[in-house]
């Protein structure tokens, strides 16, 4: 593990990293989903895909990286951004797994892999939109501590700062972001997700103009069952 400052919107960010296969010319850029680690994605993928330089990264706020203030999905781009090109790694293949497809997304790789993305807006359940209005309540009368009652699993025990963070990214639509992006991306999916069900998948391969969707048994981490397949396919199409 190492770790890289990023200095971004006047604030440092402390980045922790790891790269496996450090000879190879080829990257390959893995980026964790919301609440997640980079340790999840390398559990995952590092017995594959040997002929490249395998980066993962814990985004800020995340792991063991650093994060004291308010971010947006585009902040987290920059902030990547700036990362990759502090340590020379070039975009040639980025996968994402729901948040971090989002953010994959904008960083615009030669290649995208967007495993069960995040970024189709699903309308709440009748159930969460009450609780939602319950706790705004709540807050009018000054009782915002009872905020764990209320908030999502994704958001429970987190920083002020990752909270609002988490308010910023949850429910944005990103289907301009999908549609504008121009290169040849891979779509693979659980078919029991239900954090990003498979519709999702479904509208986001329509609105792009290269890209495949491949279904799989599982839910949203189906990715740890079936990542040598992926892996494979990912060798194929770059």
């Amino acid at each position: 593990m190492a770790l890289k400052s990023v200095v971004y919107k006047n604030s440092t960010f402390e980045i922790s990293y790891e790269i496996l296969n450090a000879g190879a010319e080829l990257d390959f850029v893995l980026l964790h989903g919301w609440g997640s680690n980079k340790e999840l994605m390398r559990g995952s993928f590092a017995p594959y895909m040997k002929k490249f330089r395998h980066i993962y990264i814990d985004m800020p706020g995340f792991g063991k990286s650093s994060c004291d203030i308010v971010l947006t999905t585009a902040d987290y781009a920059q902030i990547m951004e700036l990362f990759l090109a502090e340590i020379k790694v070039s975009k040639d293949i980025i996968l994402g797994h729901s948040f971090g497809g989002k953010v994959a997304t904008l960083l615009k790789p030669k290649l995208l892999v967007l495993v069960g993305s995040a970024g189709i807006f699903v309308k709440k359940s009748l159930k969460i939109r009450t609780k939602i209005a319950l706790f705004k309540t709540l807050k009018v009368f000054g009782l915002a501590k009872f905020r764990s009652l209320f908030v999502a699993e994704d958001a429970k025990a987190l920083s002020e700062e990752m909270y609002e963070t988490f308010k910023n990214v949850v429910d944005e639509d990103f289907s301009e972001k999908f549609k504008s992006f121009d290169s040849k991306a891979l779509l693979f999916w659980g078919r029991d997700d239900t954090a990003t069900p498979l519709s999702s998948a479904e509208s986001i391969a329509s609105l792009m103009s290269d890209a495949t969707l491949e279904v799989y048994d599982g839910d949203h981490y189906f990715f740890m069952k079936n990542s040598a397949d992926i892996a494979k396919k990912i060798e194929e199409n770059f």
